[in-house]
């Protein structure tokens, strides 16, 4: 346990209320409940040695491993290929449904496919990130973990029992451990349980199954409702199950990603929190939902939004960036000091700093989602069209002043030219729903200063010297988040003004199809050190190459891309030179561009013959 997997070493399992993930040495390295942003339970992935795991694997034989997902499911299957035979290890959480509750279940199983192995557990929790200590109660059918905050419950499948030689269990302050044999067409596992109402009690393999194939079918029959048949359906119902695992069901808040603290350099500080909801990147959602035809999950978002735009009227406050979850506000940012870091890269933070920033150009992803849901069919009611009218006057009176922008950057406030695009954006769709239903607003006003911001962008935003839009005003650095630009409708893809855009961002910001964010040694952004290719604007690239008539260069682009997600289909936030995966992961913005991308792509192509 003292090596550490590459990011892109795991897959994702979830129950709609949290989620794990598990390496391909059949480890999870992470796992919080009872919920995305609580405190770790494992948290091997930002600590090998004292942040807690739970291993199941082969024992005292060499072997490789692969994974994949049961087709159709989050299910993950890590098979263990020996001389001695090959086993299968299966794990899953039962859904646990939309009533927010502190029991989750993490069911391992495995199943011997051919010859014999032996197998060995180690159950090594470390609560609160590490934090706090626990005592180990010792049951009939199996072992309670007890700290200050939580219990967790592991038990064997019964008929393991009998595989296990009681001289082979340990139980220590490092945990429980055992090692048991299975035999080709064995099935043994164990199950791990948080907040269990009763003492440990081991599954029957029927009950196991039976649970096995519950979530199976679940998942079949929710995917299966997704209306996508293009050309690459299996590439993106494997993003929209994503997605919809880390979505918290009692809420419908999407997180942007389960994890905290992975680096976007090795040995760096950017190091974020990212279990939370932002209103950018869930607003986005609407967009890849509403073109699955995941209907029922948009509204849920769109509800939560709703809430927020209210509470913030209500305050007479501009809207928050991120909130947890459940819609609190409160993010302290803290460092937990006496963790190591993914690979050394300290300092780890929980919570994250960065959401009391003014970021104006979340009011326009907000306003696009709400636009998007109005034209089909989900129309706000009074109450919340009100409040979103009332936020739209609000931005009519601060959208003309300096912003954190888009990228959270900790350097001071900017003019951002892609924060000022995105306040035409939300006036011009809060215009367009007004006078699609009828509603009241100050439509007047709101078109003066849609009008005011359009001029202002295309007068100081662009930078003459440079041929393009640029990152903010008065500067010449170019800036990713304005590929959006054209699909946005702030401008035309055919304009020389955009032509030439994009032409600088193909030489200044694009490195063989992958997308840097921007330069952060031209353009300082308060932290140290460099960052990976973001794969959220390599999809923007491709949308703005099909827009500019270059079909050709965006498929081939989007292919590429493809070739960067590991073997389960998954992305993290950012692509290192060396190809690997960086950030936190898997990360909510690339899936969702990847939806959004391939649904765009397939129109073009169909059009095209």
């Amino acid at each position: 346990m003292d090596s550490y997997p590459a990011v892109e070493d795991h897959g994702l399992i979830g129950d709609l209320q949290t989620a794990a993930l598990i390496s391909t040495d059949g480890t999870v390295d992470w796992f919080c409940a009872p919920r995305f942003d609580s405190p770790s339970v494992f948290g091997a992935l930002l600590d090998r040695r004292n942040g807690g795991h739970f291993q199941l694997s082969p024992d005292g034989v060499d072997y490789t491993s692969k994974q994949l997902y049961l087709p159709g499911t989050p299910i993950l299957i890590t098979r263990f290929h020996s001389a001695d035979g090959v086993g299968e290890l299966l794990d899953f959480m039962p859904v646990t449904g939309a009533e927010a509750t502190e029991r989750h279940r993490l069911i391992r199983l495995v199943r011997m496919v051919r010859g014999s192995m032996r197998f060995r557990f180690h159950c090594h929790p470390r609560f609160n990130y590490g934090r706090d200590s626990y005592e180990l109660e010792v049951h009939p059918e199996g072992d309670v973990f007890r700290s200050p905050t939580m219990t967790l419950t592991l038990a064997a499948f019964k008929n393991s029992l009998r595989e296990f030689d009681a001289r082979d269990i340990k139980r220590d302050t490092d945990g429980v451990s055992a090692s048991f044999t299975l035999h080709a067409g064995d099935i043994g596992g164990v199950v791990l349980e948080t907040a269990c109402p009763h003492a440990p009690r081991a599954l029957s393999t029927d009950e196991a199954c039976d649970l096995l194939a519950e979530t199976r079918d679940h998942w079949r029959r929710w995917v299966g409702g997704s209306g996508y048949k293009g050309r690459w359906r299996e590439v993106v119902e494997r993003s929209a199950m994503t997605l919809k695992l880390m979505t918290y069901a009692p809420t419908g808040a999407l997180v942007a990603a389960p994890t905290a603290g992975l680096p976007e350099q090795i040995g760096g500080q950017r190091n974020w929190d990212y279990r939370y909801t932002w209103i950018r990147d869930a607003s986005f959602s609407v967009h890849a939902l509403l073109r699955l035809g995941f209907t029922d999950e948009a509204e849920k978002y769109l509800l939560w939004l709703d809430a927020r735009i209210r509470e913030a009227r209500d305050g007479n406050l501009p809207l928050q960036i991120m909130y947890r979850i459940d819609g609190s506000p409160d993010l302290p940012e803290e460092v937990l000091g006496h963790l190591e870091g993914y690979r050394g890269s300290a300092p780890v933070r929980i919570g994250n700093g960065a959401a009391g920033q003014l970021q104006l150009d979340i009011y326009g992803e907000a306003l696009v989602s709400l636009e998007l849901a109005d034209r089909n069919g989900l129309i706000a009611p009074y109450e919340g069209w009100r409040k979103t009218a009332g936020l739209m006057d609000w931005l009519c009176a601060h959208w003309d002043q300096p912003e954190d922008g888009i990228w959270e950057t900790r350097s001071g406030r900017q003019d951002f030219t892609y924060g000022r695009v995105l306040s035409w954006v939300a006036l011009d769709r809060a215009i367009r729903i007004a006078r699609r239903r009828g509603r009241p607003g100050d439509i007047a006003r709101w078109s003066a200063e849609r009008d005011a911001i359009y001029e202002q962008v295309m007068t100081r935003g662009f930078n003459q010297e440079r041929r393009a839009f640029v990152q903010h005003y008065g500067s010449d650095i170019l800036d990713a988040s304005l590929l959006a630009m054209p699909g946005l409708n702030f401008i035309s893809p055919t304009d020389p003004m955009w032509e030439s855009t994009l032409r600088a961002m193909d030489t200044g910001l694009v490195s063989d199809s992958l997308v840097y964010r921007y330069d952060p040694k031209a353009s300082p952004d308060g932290l140290a050190g460099t960052e990976g290719t973001f794969n959220m604007c390599t999809f923007w690239y491709v949308q703005a190459l099909a827009l500019a008539g270059r079909i050709d260069d965006a498929r081939l682009t989007f292919e590429k891309m493809l070739t960067y997600s590991n073997p389960l289909g998954l992305y993290s936030e950012e692509i290192a030179p060396t190809g690997e995966q960086i950030g936190n992961f898997p990360q909510a913005f690339s899936h969702l561009s990847l939806i959004s991308t391939a649904a765009h792509l397939d129109d073009l192509l169909d059009q095209q013959g």
